[in-house]
């Protein structure tokens, strides 16, 4: 990567960063830069970051940290109760699968891959491009999903009883 790319891709990032904290914690863009600079990157740090930390910016009173501490965990917690709604209807079993997590379960629920037998059907690349995750992961999940087709044993049939017993 060169210097140009790895500067447009910070650039990027940092928009990317500057637009969340805008839009989820109804700041102006000075606000939002603030926060840029002073390191921060997610809703998270700024609603859990020690209260001493974000006193120590400049820029900011106490009145100021606490009503965007405040912001910061109202948006997580709309966050947390939209992610929750679109896991309803998700098989527990999906849920269950090693490298699986509510994040991207609620990706593939939106997609119509509420079961394990969903999620077994996709070829990788279809899981790929519906997730965003890399192929390698993508194996591993289908082949997650795959793995109760081989292993669940299903009972014997039963013998029939010998006449006159």
């Amino acid at each position: 990567m060169t210097e140009e790319e790895s500067t447009r891709k910070q650039q990027e990032e940092s928009g990317r960063i500057k637009g969340l904290f805008m839009e989820k914690l109804d700041v102006d863009e000075e606000v939002a830069n603030i926060l840029i600079q002073e390191g921060f990157s997610s809703l998270e740090e700024v609603a859990y970051v020690p209260i001493n930390e974000m006193m120590e910016i400049d820029a900011f009173d106490e009145d100021t940290v606490n009503e965007l501490r405040n912001r910061a965990r109202s948006a997580l917690l709309v966050q947390a109760i939209a992610s929750e709604e679109s896991l309803e209807g998700v098989d527990p079993e999906l849920l269950k699968l090693e490298g699986m997590d509510t994040s991207l379960a609620a990706k593939l629920a939106a997609g119509g891959v509420k079961t394990r037998d969903d999620l077994a059907d996709l070829a990788v690349d279809e899981l790929s491009e519906l997730s965003g995750i890399d192929e390698e992961r993508a194996k591993g999940l289908i082949l997650a999903a795959r793995a109760h087709w081989f292993t669940e044993e299903t009972a014997p049939a039963a013998e029939p009883a010998p006449k006159g017993a």
